[in-house]
């Protein structure tokens, strides 16, 4: 048997980067009692079988030599070096070279981007700094930025076996070196909790029946809820994952940097981590990297629907899943146990929490407003001063092809989402066969709440109630917890990968029903330095000019468009034939699955983009006028992009500076204007918002003419969608993505927000009211029809 060891003397060499060069050996030991030297992973795993020094050699420049320790003696067999290499993951983290201070890290060069070779995939491209406009508010974080080095986690595993890797000694650093708490010595722990028996006893109270029989029902919902993690679930999940990963997709790139700094954070504090959620593999994913760099699994916050999963859902919870209800309701035992079990795992700290901010899946890739329950719960510790700190860590996931994105499309237009099953899962084996491309996961900085706090929040009021008594947040508290939210969601979508047919399917859908192929290369190519200019991260395959590039995409995303006779098409499959009604059908389906592709552009351009709106809505070019415009649209989207709140102008700044770097626009202290050069730049920003403008017209148009009585969500998203379909089928408009479900909730969600619809709460949900007269006015406002109100704000 060969056993690890310590480590030995490296060397740098033009092939591997600085932060590899350090000196890094694995000493591997033989039955015979000999000591051999092999560079520890990702190094290339050089050794002559014949002993000796074997070169090293870079792709220029002088050979650099790796000696090793007994030249005579034979090396070990070279799967047994993979497997080895796969196993000290965790010690290459550990011994590679110390963090650096965020102001040191700026300035570091990465390797890989456009036309550079990189096996560990490439750094995604990101434009270059500019000198500061006059007058505007410095945004160096937004174009100078560099990506960490990323690395292909499945190739090791295309290299080396899975049952190996799976049955690997996994011996993961926890926080403090605690000892992992048994999940029913949590369960006990949560039970006898002075908060949950304070409860217990003011239901029994309340209720009068017995506290025996509230903690039995405190006990049963603690069994529905609870995880039972077990190392045997991990390793099957581990090696049936790595057969359906490696067939599913191209790579999983992973930051190699971010990893280093989340192992250093769960040693030091709990840690949160905080994932976009885009797909179901989200979380199954998350808990496979960890598993694979030898770091604790996550306790996953899942949805109870996993439970009707026979069998699957028993094995997520030994994998770490912990089952929450979609909604509490007023059950105050319910949320007294599920509060009191995420708190206890927090303050034992032997596992990171895991939960998605968004609640559910976007599906239409784009980051969803935050659910604040869960992260005002993870809090609470550090302002009861139960924990010295919480770690809150973003963690980005951008998939260049969804799996779910038909699944999506069919959702948005009413088709009931499927049940989770078994026999569902089962089903959906045939997807195995696809190719979904590449997956990104850019494990952010850890978020310290200590020092988001500081200075902001008081913890001593929690310190003149006993700790059990349950208290209402204050408002400073709830808006702390509001402004965390929306930084981490800002921070998951700065660090998104955005892919070429990204930018296709974003010209596409400006010029359909067709576009010469030619032509969309150049827009395509014209897009994609805009998007390095306004600080976006695109990864261009290494190598490949924008045809192949743009093939590539088509190739990879052949149900959504093709290739025909020299021009790209979408596949509405179909369209010769049937009723009038089924072509539209099948035309929005493939609408709405290009646009979830497009939607991930939109997170770097909606500023800009709304300053570009504003323009034209705007009686004049006067400088108030155009903000006046672009505040009231940045709230009517509110729910459809992600703004941090309460900074309009800084966020109007932002856009203006960004259109000003690309001579889009030109400022004075008095107007805003565009320029000749920059006329195709706005007009293309616009036209790519105007669907959204389109739809929430068409939306509001219908509310101010044909809603008359209270409705509910249930009952308004049918009508209103039935209303689009028959302009549609009309032709009297062209926008079917107003038909999405996600388009129609958001705008029924901003007239409440603008006070044009008043909800009211009942005991059969929720009913809603329509000011008609105040909906028409906001209608006309988007009609520039009649200008739009001035808003209270700092001066410009």
């Amino acid at each position: 048997m060969y056993s690890v060891g310590g480590s030995g003397s490296g060397a740098q060499g033009r092939g591997c980067s600085p932060r590899r060069a350090a000196a890094v050996r694995l000493s591997l030991k033989g039955n015979d009692g000999a000591w051999r030297g092999l560079p520890l992973h990702p190094l290339p795993r050089f050794v002559s079988p014949e002993g000796g020094t074997r070169p090293f050699p870079g792709p220029a420049g002088p050979d650099v030599s790796l000696t090793s320790s007994h030249p005579a003696r034979p090396s070990p067999p070279r799967p047994l070096l993979r497997y080895l290499s796969c196993q000290s993951r965790r010690a290459a983290l550990r011994v590679r070279a110390p963090r650096l201070p965020p102001e040191l890290c700026e300035g570091r060069r990465v390797r890989g981007g456009a036309g550079v070779s990189s096996r560990r995939g490439s750094a995604p491209e990101r434009g270059s700094s500019t000198p500061q406009q006059p007058g505007l508010p410095a945004m160096k974080e937004l174009t100078s930025k560099k990506r960490d080095e990323f690395e292909d986690i499945l190739e090791e595993r295309r290299l080396s076996s899975d049952l190996r890797y799976a049955m690997k000694c996994y011996t993961p650093v926890i926080y403090k070196g605690l000892s992992p708490c048994k999940p029913n010595a949590i369960k006990s722990a949560v039970l006898q909790s002075e908060q949950v028996q304070y409860v217990i006893k003011q239901l029994a109270k309340e209720m009068g029946e017995s506290p025996d029989i509230i903690q039995e029902e405190a006990t049963e919902i603690l069994d529905e809820m609870g995880h039972r993690m077990q190392l045997g679930a991990v390793r099957f999940f581990a090696f049936t994952l790595s057969k359906i990963f490696k067939q599913l997709f191209q790579r999983v790139c992973v930051n190699e940097e971010g990893m280093q700094r989340l192992q250093h954070a769960i040693q030091e504090h709990p840690v949160v981590l905080l994932p976009s959620h885009r797909s179901y593999v989200d979380f199954l994913m998350l808990s496979y990297l960890l598993y694979t760099y030898d770091l604790a699994l996550p306790v996953i916050a899942a949805g109870i629907d996993f439970l009707g999963m026979k069998i699957v859902g028993e094995l997520l919870r030994r994998a770490g899943a912990f089952f929450m209800r979609r909604s509490f309701g007023g059950n105050r035992l319910y949320w007294a146990v599920f509060a009191e079990y995420v708190k206890t795992m927090l303050r034992s700290g032997y596992a990171p929490i895991e939960f998605f901010l968004e609640g559910t899946r976007s599906r239409t890739a784009k980051t969803l407003t935050p659910k604040f329950g869960l992260l005002s719960i993870v809090m609470e510790p550090f302002f009861k001063r139960e924990v010295f700190d919480t770690y809150l860590v973003p963690i980005s996931i951008s998939y260049e092809r969804i799996l779910e994105e038909s699944l999506y499309a069919y959702e948005l237009l009413g088709v009931p989402k499927p049940k989770e099953s078994t026999s569902g899962l089962l089903k959906a084996r045939r997807i195995l066969s696809d190719n979904f491309g590449t997956i990104h996961i850019y494990v952010g900085q850890p978020v310290s709440l200590r020092t988001l706090a500081s200075g902001r929040i008081n913890r001593c009021p929690y310190n003149l109630v006993p700790r059990h008594l349950p208290q209402k947040p204050s408002e400073d508290i709830q808006e702390f917890v509001s402004d965390v939210a929306y930084k981490m969601e800002l921070l998951q979508i700065e660090n998104m990968v955005l892919s070429p047919w990204v930018l296709v399917a974003a010209v596409l859908l400006q010029n359909l029903p067709a576009m010469e192929f030619e032509l969309l290369i150049e827009k395509t190519l014209w897009l994609k330095g805009l998007t390095q200019t306004f600080g976006g991260f695109i990864e261009w395959p290494d190598n490949l000019c924008a045809k192949k590039a743009v093939l590539s995409g088509l190739t990879l995303h052949s149900n959504i468009a093709s290739l025909v006779d020299g021009h790209v098409v979408l596949n509405d499959k179909g369209m010769e034939d049937g009723a009038v009604g089924e072509l539209v059908f099948r035309h929005a389906l493939a609408v709405l699955m290009c646009a979830t592709y497009r939607n991930q552009l939109l997170n770097v351009f909606v500023r800009p983009a709304l300053v570009a709106v504003a323009l034209q809505m705007a009686p004049s070019f006067r400088k108030e006028e155009v903000y006046s415009c672009f505040s009231f649209l940045r709230d009517v989207f509110s729910d459809e992009f992600i703004f941090f709140p309460g900074i309009s102008l800084k966020d109007f700044e932002e856009g203006c500076f960004l259109l000003t770097k690309c001579d889009a626009i030109q400022t004075s202290q008095q107007e805003i204007y565009p320029t000749d050069k920059g006329s195709g730049t706005v007009s293309f920003l616009s036209a790519m918002f105007r669907p959204f403008v389109e739809g929430y017209q068409l939306i509001f148009r219908y509310l101010s003419k044909e809603m008359k009585e209270a409705f509910t969500e249930k009952q308004f998203i049918p009508a209103v969608r039935n209303f689009v379909f028959q302009l549609l089928e009309k032709g009297s408009t062209q926008c079917y993505e107003a038909l999405s479900s996600d388009m129609q909730k958001n705008a029924l969600s901003a007239l409440v927000q603008l006070g044009a619809v008043k909800k009211k709460k009942m005991p059969n949900g929720l009913i809603y009211n329509v000011n008609q007269e105040a909906v028409s006015k906001i209608l006309d406002m988007f009609d520039a029809r009649i200008p739009v109100q001035k808003p209270v704000a700092a001066r410009l």
